[in-house]
């Protein structure tokens, strides 16, 4: 199995900058978007989450710009489940033109389950795990991403 079309849109004016393209802004929320569809694939949706009181929360996210977008595209992301543990997702979303496979950007995130009560920390349900490792287990065959990892700085001397 590919990585999961989690998410489908087309780029809208108020999304575009001064230079046509796509705002650094607007590729997260893309991708807060597809981290929303997610949750739904992991059964974590509105109905589940006002039932358990868990949700995901972001812990830290990494976004590589590789290829401009531009006002209308026809965009869709995609994601690829790394790992996880009882409490954490390491999930890696690529963005693409629909139906194409060159990535135009790529969004490396580590999630938390959290239970909202608290808010702190939760292991996941047991509907959930299940479905972590069906994922896992379709995705096994994937290669690793090759924006995936990556750390900022500047060359040292």
């Amino acid at each position: 199995m590919p990585a999961l079309t989690t998410y489908r849109t087309h780029v809208q004016a108020n999304w575009v900058d001064y230079n046509g393209h796509l705002r650094d802004a607007f590729y997260l929320l893309i991708f807060s978007y597809a981290t929303d569809a997610l949750m739904e694939v992991l059964g974590m949706e509105t109905r589940n989450r006002d039932g358990t009181g868990h949700s995901l929360f972001t812990l830290e996210c990494h976004i590589n710009y590789l290829h401009e977008v531009k006002l209308d595209a026809a965009v869709e992301v995609r994601t690829h489940l790394i790992g996880h543990d009882r409490k954490r997702l390491h999930v890696f979303h690529s963005l693409h033109v629909a139906g194409a496979d060159e990535v135009l950007a790529g969004s490396e995130q580590m999630l938390l389950n959290v239970d909202l009560t608290g808010p702190r920390s939760a292991v996941f349900a047991e509907h959930v795990t299940q479905k972590l490792a069906e994922i896992v287990d379709t995705q096994k065959d994937l290669e690793r991403p090759q924006w995936l990892g990556r750390v900022i700085g500047l060359p040292g001397k």
